[in-house]
């Protein structure tokens, strides 16, 4: 969601404050502002849409001053507009905030019963007026700040400057990440080490119900009850990344053309490429002896978990549930000590997905969590971590995240095979060797259909609705498909099990309506055509994405035919999500949308 920054230097912070909104930016872009205490006197500068727009700002009307807080917002509370766009002052306090504060109406109806007068319409702004009548009710910094904490529920990340105080910065954590980080007389405060990364890679994570007072000289953290508490200090590999589009015109693009090394990494934390047999550390999830999984994830995760299904029941004999994690965590799922869960989630911070683990926690089942950030919450509350090592995922509409979550997957559910029994050492030996053709065959595919792509983009662009089918591991792929187009290009897009077009998406078929069909030649084949001859008898205009042999046996007129290399059935779900990927790119980039921060989306979902 929201991105939140601070420094407590030792020289002028506004331009390094916004230098590090720069890599926070994927979090949220409705907004952004900067706040600065200089001779005792808090200034802001504020601007709606854009970063650049808060850069020219400052450019024009700069801001002086050795310590300030600054934010990146996606709007939860209240329109984008400058009005709405933190930091938000009261009455000498400053404060940014990254999340929802769910009681704020009793609050704001409370304070203004009190005099209070509200500028905004968001939610944050209740907690500004809780600090600065807690002052006046003669109470200390810290003890205003504990007070106010007190009264809020919700999940939040926030940083405060007080007016009468230009050393320390207040800050408190429940639900949205924030790090603290250490420096040569400078301390730093971010809603993750990538935007630390310039100044230090020695980060303290603050937990749940932490709020701390982070000085130039040292930190004082604290728990929900006050009391002094202690957090480890860690180095984060997070500075040796390098945040830039190089050579490409977007970060999506740059994203998907890097699957194949990202992709190299995954599997070399994964499998043995000379022995090719899986050397898997499953920590305290016991495979042999698990009797079902459980997976929750949100989105693109919750769909690279849809094609994991497949590959667990199919290799392990492991029985699966999957749900969506905003309705996971309120089902009630029957749940047993037997059982294990997987939790997929690129940020590692997601909400919804974090309280579906504690939900399983909570009912004795071990975790394991497929991340891509190793010092998220997820992580930290796992019993076992399997990290998808993709590196930073800047655009908004993931492509190079799911293609690693899906790559782990696969690893995983063959060590699964392995552990229980279902797989001998020859299956093994297959499969793997599989897994390690793919980088090859990644490259060989993205340099083979990018002139098809974006001729093909160019007549999708001009439509308004567009269907997506598959069967297997194809049906998710659908799904993701159409999640990937909507996202960035705003064509409204489904996804379905071919087999369910007759049931009700047939009625919407007609002669200006592309239905995309992905259909490898494996053992679903056969039914996919099938549904591909119903489309053509209604005047569809069908988009076939095949392999070698499915455009040698079908017959069917389309559109267009993509023609991918013949692959085993393990890693066509990798191999068929890269047309998908460049076809929502290409017709996005012709649409003249925002490619890598489309709107109404923010990257890391870090409020329910």
């Amino acid at each position: 969601m929201c991105g939140i920054v601070g420094i407590v230097g030792k020289s002028p912070v506004a331009g390094r404050l916004v230098d590090a909104l720069t890599r926070l930016e994927y979090r949220g872009y409705d907004s952004a502002g900067v706040a600065t205490l200089n001779k005792g006197r808090l200034e802001r500068r504020r601007a709606e849409g854009k970063l650049f727009n808060l850069q020219k700002k400052l450019a024009d009307e700069p801001l002086d001053g050795t310590i300030g807080i600054a934010h990146t917002r996606w709007a939860t509370h209240g329109v984008p507009n400058e009005t709405n766009a933190h930091p938000h002052f009261v009455e000498g306090v400053a404060v940014v905030h990254n999340g929802i504060i769910e009681n704020f109406s009793e609050l704001k109806e409370e304070l203004a019963a009190a005099g209070a007068q509200f500028a905004t319409q968001t939610d944050t702004e209740v907690v500004a007026h809780l600090l600065a009548k807690y002052r006046r009710d003669g109470l200390g910094r810290r003890e205003a700040m504990h007070a106010m904490l007190r009264r809020v529920t919700g999940a939040y990340a926030l940083a405060v400057l007080f007016e009468d105080d230009p050393s320390t910065i207040m800050a408190a954590r429940s639900g949205p990440p924030l790090a603290i980080g250490y420096g040569r007389g400078e301390t730093y405060l971010g809603s993750d080490a990538i935007a630390l990364s310039p100044f230090t890679n020695e980060i303290t994570y603050l937990i749940d119900g932490d709020w701390a007072v982070i000085g130039s000289e040292g930190v004082a953290i604290f728990d929900i009850d006050g009391n002094r508490v202690s957090r480890p200090r860690q180095i984060t590999q997070a500075a040796a990344y390098l945040i830039d589009k190089g050579n490409h015109r977007h970060f999506m693009e740059k994203e998907v053309y890097e699957q194949p090394e990202v992709i190299s990494h995954a599997l070399g934390h994964y499998v043995d490429f000379a022995s090719h047999t899986v050397k898997i550390e499953t920590g305290a999830i016991d495979f042999a002896n698990v009797s079902s999984l459980a997976i929750s994830a949100c989105g693109t995760a919750f769909l690279a978990g849809s094609v994991g299904k497949y590959w667990f029941e199919r290799y392990a004999r492991l029985p699966v549930e999957i749900d969506v994690a905003s309705e996971f965590r309120y089902r009630e799922m029957p749940l047993s000590p037997s059982q294990a869960a997987l939790f997929i989630s690129q940020s590692g911070e997601t909400a919804d997905t974090l309280a579906s683990l504690r939900y399983c926690k909570d009912n004795g089942l071990k975790i394991g969590a497929v991340v891509n950030a190793t010092e998220s919450t997820i992580a930290r509350e796992a019993d076992a971590i399997f990290p998808i090592l993709a590196g930073p995922e800047i655009g908004v509409a993931s492509t190079k995240a799911f293609t690693c979550q899906l790559a782990v997957l696969a690893s995983l559910a063959i060590g699964a095979g392995r552990a229980r029994g279902t797989l001998d050492a020859a299956d093994e030996k297959e499969l793997v060797r599989h897994l390690t053709e793919m980088p090859r065959i990644m490259s060989q595919v993205l340099n083979l259909i990018q002139p098809q792509m974006e001729s093909l983009a160019r007549d999708l662009s001009k439509c308004k609705d567009v269907l997506y089918i598959g069967r297997g591991t194809s049906y998710p792929l659908a799904m993701e498909g159409a999640l990937k187009l909507k996202e960035i290009s705003y064509i409204h897009a489904e996804g379905y099990a071919a087999g369910e077009l007759k049931h009700g998406p047939i009625a919407l078929i007609d002669e200006n309506m592309p239905v995309i069909v992905i259909a490898p030649h494996d053992r679903f084949f056969e039914k996919t055509v099938s549904n591909m001859q119903e489309v053509a008898a209604r005047g569809g205009r069908i988009i076939f994405i095949t392999d070698g042999k499915g455009a040698a046996a079908s017959k069917l007129p389309t559109m267009a035919t993509i023609v991918l290399p013949v692959v085993d059935e393990i890693i066509s779900p990798m191999i068929f999500s890269l047309p998908i990927q460049l076809l929502a790119y290409h017709t996005a980039v012709f649409m003249g949308t925002d490619v890598d921060q489309p709107r109404n989306l923010a990257k890391s979902v870090t409020v329910e």
